[in-house]
């Protein structure tokens, strides 16, 4: 095994907890590892760090698997997925819902890959070279837990371009019929295409703060800004609403929150194909209003470089959404960049408020659920903000 080490002084974060360990943080290493081999690394004066995978194409270099200097072989597969599977068994059970997060990654001990169980099928998703060479394992120790149906690998995203890794998508075990699965959670079923969906095929880090819509959304008329699957929209109709508007800019994707819509009975939705900057200006100068306006958008921001113009963005969204709002209605929004602190989030929305002429009482703040767990000495691992405000003036 190679063996790599330190600069002086450069194991303090990762004594205090953390898993990563930057180019730049590191001596010179041997010209001749692979990428996403494991590797010992050591301090500056040979002292055990632990072993990891190392990567010399990425600017996270070494990723901490084990401090004792276990090797990532089945034992460790299973020992991992083994108590991260059990932590979701105490948090949900099979009647509330059959689909979570099992692997958040760096939270579960794994850092660089995401499992997800959607009712008999798993959907993998590895973000380092490491966990990708290792993929083939890891398929055989799910297996061994889980006996699934079908299960899909989802390794589309752009985060792996900054692994040199290719983005592909694969079903490895089972057929493509076995990937269209119905999923519930909370007394609300959904159809979900988990080869074709977006990113692993369904949204499940929003679960908790839709459940809190239903609490205001009885007699609602409800507007659903980047719907997605429709899971704000039909939380605010399970919880009495009197209609919703779901908008979403993708036509596939609103035939999924339609068919959602329609699996539960409900009737009073309308969908629109739009931009959702330019349709909410739209229904702004029309003064269009509503009880109830949720804005769930995706990330405005992939870098810390970024976050002036995400956050000028989230001013502009969040203020055209409380346009929107009838005096004594609610505004639900969302951040799911770990790039965007929480404390600039809500400032966003703050002088949102300002320039929108509204006063706001936030009434509920939330993360991501806990499938989706945080390490308190890595904030990477946690990424979404949600907040909700009752709305006047």
């Amino acid at each position: 095994m190679h063996v790599i080490h330190l600069k002086p002084k450069e194991q303090r974060r990762l004594l205090k907890g953390h898993l990563w360990v930057f180019s730049n943080e590191l001596q010179n290493v041997p010209g001749d590892i692979a990428a996403g081999e494991t590797v010992q690394l050591l301090t500056h004066d040979k002292q055990l760090v632990g072993t990891g995978f190392y990567n010399p194409h990425s600017l996270i270099s070494f990723r901490l698997l084990s401090r004792s200097g276990e090797l990532p072989d089945r034992n460790f597969f299973k020992r991992k997925l083994t108590e991260a599977l059990r932590l979701r068994e105490k948090i949900y059970q099979l009647d509330d819902t059959n689909a979570w997060r099992l692997v958040h990654g760096e939270s579960d001990g794994l850092p660089g890959l995401v499992v997800e169980r959607f009712n008999r099928v798993v959907v993998l998703q590895a973000f380092s070279s490491g966990m990708d060479r290792h993929l083939p394992l890891i398929c055989e120790v799910i297996e061994e837990l889980l006996q699934p149906e079908a299960i899909v690998v989802r390794n589309e995203s752009v985060l792996r371009e900054l692994e040199g890794l290719p983005l592909y998508k694969d079903i490895v075990k089972g057929e493509r019929s076995s990937t269209l699965q119905t999923i519930h959670d909370a007394g609300i079923r959904y159809e979900v295409d988990l080869f074709e969906g977006q990113k692993t095929g369904f949204f499940l880090d929003q679960r908790e703060n839709r459940k809190i819509i239903r609490s205001f959304s009885a007699g609602a008329e409800v507007l659903d800004v980047f719907t997605n699957d429709g899971g704000f929209a039909l939380n605010a109709l399970y919880g009495g609403a009197r209609s919703a508007i779901m908008v979403d800019v993708s036509e596939e994707t609103l035939k999924r929150a339609e068919k959602n819509a329609v699996l539960n009975g409900f009737d009073n939705f309308s969908l629109i194909a739009a931009d959702a900057f330019s349709l909410m200006g739209k229904m702004v100068e029309e003064k269009e209003r509503f009880d109830v306006v949720i804005l769930d958008p995706p990330s405005f921001t992939k870098s810390r470089k970024n976050l002036p113009t995400a956050l000028k963005a989230y001013k502009r969204l969040n203020k055209l959404g409380l346009q929107l709002v009838k005096p004594g209605g609610f505004l639900a929004t969302a951040s799911c960049s770990h790039h965007v602190p929480e404390e600039d989030f809500l400032a966003a929305i703050h002088q949102a408020a300002l320039s929108a002429g509204r006063q706001l009482r936030m009434i509920y703040k939330n993360a991501q659920p806990p499938d989706h767990p945080v390490l308190l000495s890595m904030p990477e691992t946690g990424y979404l903000k949600f907040a909700c405000f009752y709305v006047t003036g």
